[in-house]
């Protein structure tokens, strides 16, 4: 038996889950390597994870659908051969062997388990999810990361990406990223206090004398990640005024900007 037939076993025994005769060939093995047996114990320590109780946490909207999506476009292994027939895949354990070789053969082929191991992985993935909120929103956030973040990771893979940093009056930083090849600007604040009720944050290309609004953003705990709403082009300043909540009425800013960070 290899390592990876014998991690399928393993799986199966973290779950109470082999047959006896699998269960057998699994201590036969584990005696055989004992160097194995610290799969069995993460094995263990996963499964009563999965044992344990906890309090319900409502996934984000639209993990089921990322997860199941990224699971799809995975390629498994262990398939079931191509070559067998319907009556040999849903047969019973007996069947299955004498579908699975020839007549008279002592020596009937096994089918791997590899779905186990996969099931047994999921399982664990899940219980992660269940018992630690925060660990759901980071998959959300590994599945599905803001725009701003995408546009982040776009400029600074740039070979013309640039930045600019000034310091604020509250003792935080605001830098600015941007790229003349992505035409994409991003805002990174750090310690930036957050606007009053009623407020937020606008932000601002701003081109000569001429300030051209780039949307709104919120701020969590003073930090804020935020793409500017559309094109950026050479020589904008980058600016933030406060404004009334859902931005400026007029579409020119109503406030002294809180934070101007020149780009040329």
């Amino acid at each position: 038996m290899n390592e990876k037939d014998f991690a399928e076993l393993a799986a199966g025994a973290a779950l109470h889950s082999l047959s006896a005769d699998d269960e057998q060939r699994y201590r036969e093995a584990l005696a055989a390597h004992p160097e194995w047996r610290a799969r069995v114990e993460d094995d263990a320590a996963t499964a009563a994870l999965l044992a344990d109780p906890v309090e319900p946490v409502a996934p984000p909207a639209g993990i089921r659908a990322a997860l199941l999506a990224q699971i799809a476009a995975t390629p498994q292994s262990g398939a079931v051969d191509a070559g067998a027939t319907p009556a040999a895949i849903g047969a019973s354990p007996a069947e299955a062997t004498v579908a699975g070789g020839s007549e008279g053969d002592a020596s009937p082929q096994r089918t791997p388990r590899r779905w186990s191991r996969t099931v047994f992985a999921l399982a664990a993935c899940l219980a992660v999810l269940v018992g630690v909120g925060i660990g759901a929103v980071a998959l959300n956030q590994q599945l599905n990361p803001p725009a701003s973040v995408v546009a982040l990771q776009e400029i600074e893979s740039a070979p013309d990406a640039e930045q600019a940093t000034v310091a604020l009056d509250d003792g935080g930083t605001a830098t600015a990223h941007w790229s003349a090849s992505t035409g994409k600007a991003v805002l990174v604040a750090d310690g930036l206090p957050s606007p009053q009720e009623g407020k937020t944050y606008e932000l601002w290309f701003v081109r000569g004398d001429a300030p051209v609004s780039a949307g709104v953003f919120d701020v969590d705990g003073g930090d804020a990640t935020a793409l500017l709403a559309g094109e950026m082009q050479a020589g904008d300043a980058i600016a933030v005024t406060v404004e009334q909540d859902g931005g400026s009425p007029t579409g020119q800013p109503t406030s002294d900007p809180v934070v101007v960070i020149p780009t040329a």
